[in-house]
């Protein structure tokens, strides 16, 4: 029966992870590269406006940081509950 709460609550921890890192995406690719974009126009970076940053580039270097933060945060978690590689 431990046996059994240990995987609901790696589980558990595993998914909130993943609804977290989708929300984040989302948030950045969606909604600052589409719906606030005409906020964002008036911010210059790098010769463009912010809007379009994020849109063509932000939401790409986002998604980069989201990926090496969930491998980190995974190998972290498995070694919690037991299940790492090594």
């Amino acid at each position: 029966m431990a046996d059994n709460s240990s995987n609901n609550a790696y589980w558990s921890a595993n998914v909130r992870i993943i609804r977290w890192s989708l929300v984040i995406w989302a948030v950045v690719s969606f909604g600052f590269g589409i719906l606030l974009r005409p906020m964002l126009s008036g911010i210059s970076v790098g010769g463009t406006d912010l809007g379009f940053w994020f849109a063509q580039q932000g939401s790409i270097l986002v998604f980069l940081a989201i990926i090496f933060f969930y491998a980190w945060r995974m190998n972290k978690l498995d070694a919690e509950h037991g299940v790492d590689e090594q």
